[in-house]
């Protein structure tokens, strides 16, 4: 398939009644380093999903630049990252893992956080320890709470976890080694670790060498490395690079966010010099549409279809008698046609009398009316023909009718020989229950 075509990879197994922190365990304990691209909004989260990852995390720098369009420097707070976060776990079909920042405040302040990505849904939530306002850690001035704070933080973390008889697992991460010095770092994870964290993660690492003595730290508790593109502190090193060091999650921050900075920049440019982007950057409105899923809705959806309503009592006994059953199965199959209701229309509209003269209307059974009734929704219920002289007894069912002078009318108006299925109208009006109803001579 092309570029955009329907081919993917296939996403993994889910497991039924697995919870997403269940999941994410689950990718945790299978071999090899697993590649996890940042999402910032719903449909992000979906084509990571589609393209076959295993596991996605939110990125507060792609965030804050998605929904508030600024930059990364502590502006987002706690509520529009847990509502963006549950959009985002309810698109996606794999794991996420969420970014908290530094929790947005005290150890009371990180409990609620820890509880807050459990309902919203997370697999996973990362916990730094940056002072706040807290900022990118690839920027300048970086700055870290004390070692004691960063400590009890984690402690509190897990209390929140155990309290809400959640599996979230805790991504413990520190900005210690821009901050303060590697060794800082390395001392920091390790007590993470004994507090109960489940993945250690060093931001800005400066080299293959610190990579290396970061993941020799706290053997059996897996690590996340962190490769900025576009000109962070930390090289960038394939995935079979990465294993080979000792990591299990890699997380790719800015790959979504800055290639769809730069594709809405050059489709900008196109549309600015009145043309529009070209096939080889814009996927085809089938595609789009494939993506969103709306063939599996509309597929979904034929299971609700129901019958038009026929709420109107006056019309459910009409007969459209425009055509004639040649036999009992052609009637019975035109009955359960919600298009076609059918009626037995001479006993109901004219009572011939004890005498069997049709009174004043007799010179009138010449003459074809026609008379369509339409739903307020457009559907069409009525569609029929109907000799004149049953005029006087339709008045008897049809509310609306009673009262004009119908006969009049009909005495006074021409035939319209040319055109005879597009006479002239009678009657077009609306009834108390929104119905369309109009009267031709034909």
């Amino acid at each position: 398939m092309g570029r955009h075509g329907p081919t993917r990879t296939p996403k993994p197994e889910a497991h039924a009644g697995e919870s997403p922190a269940e999941a994410l365990r689950r990718v945790l304990e299978t071999p090899g380093a697993h590649q996890a691209p940042a999402c910032y909004d719903a449909l992000s989260a979906r084509l990571v999903g589609r393209a076959g990852f295993k596991v996605c995390f939110t990125s507060g720098f792609s965030i804050s630049a998605a929904r508030l369009g600024l930059p990364d420097v502590g502006l987002i707070s706690y509520g529009e990252m847990i509502d963006q976060g549950r959009l985002i776990t309810e698109a996606a079909s794999i794991p996420v893992i969420g970014d908290a920042d530094n929790g947005y405040g005290n150890c009371m302040n990180v409990k609620r956080t820890v509880k807050g990505f459990i309902k919203a849904g997370f697999a996973g939530i990362i916990l730094e320890d940056q002072v706040s306002p807290k900022a990118c850690g690839h920027t300048q001035g970086r700055k870290v709470v004390s070692r004691e704070e960063a400590i009890m933080h984690i402690k509190a973390a897990v209390d929140a976890r155990k309290e809400s008889g959640s599996d979230i697992v805790i991504v413990a991460r520190t900005d210690s080694r821009q901050a303060l010095s590697l060794d800082e770092a390395l001392w920091r994870v390790r007590a993470f670790a004994d507090a109960g964290a489940d993945v250690l993660f060093i931001d800005a690492l400066a080299s293959r060498e610190e990579m290396k003595a970061f993941c020799a730290v706290s053997p059996g508790v897996p690590k996340m490395a962190n490769m900025l593109e576009g000109g962070g502190k930390t090289p960038i090193l394939s995935p079979a690079e990465l294993e080979e060091t000792g990591y299990k999650l890699i997380a790719y921050p800015l790959s979504l966010i800055g290639v769809s900075m730069r594709a809405m920049e050059d489709a900008l440019i196109a549309i600015k010099g009145g043309r529009i982007p070209p096939p080889g950057s814009l996927p085809s409105f089938e595609e789009i549409k494939d993506t969103l899923g709306f063939n599996s809705y509309y597929e979904e959806e034929k299971q609700y279809v129901v019958a038009p309503a026929q709420s109107s009592s006056y019309w459910s006994g009409y007969y459209d008698n425009t055509s004639e059953a040649s036999s009992p199965g052609d009637a019975k199959s035109r009955t359960e046609t919600p298009q076609e209701p059918v009626i037995d229309i001479l006993p109901q509209l004219y009572d011939l009398g004890p005498t069997g003269g049709r009174g004043p209307s007799t010179g009138m059974w010449s003459r074809t009316l026609r008379l369509r009734i339409t739903g307020r929704d457009g559907v069409q219920k009525i569609d029929a023909r109907i000799p004149a002289g049953f005029l006087e007894g339709m008045t008897k069912i049809i509310p609306g009718l009673a009262g004009a002078n119908i006969m009049e009318r009909l005495r006074n108006a021409p035939i319209d020989t040319e055109s005879p299925q597009n006479g002239q109208i009678l009657l077009d009006f609306e009834d108390a229950m929104g119905d369309r109803i109009q009267v031709f001579i034909e």
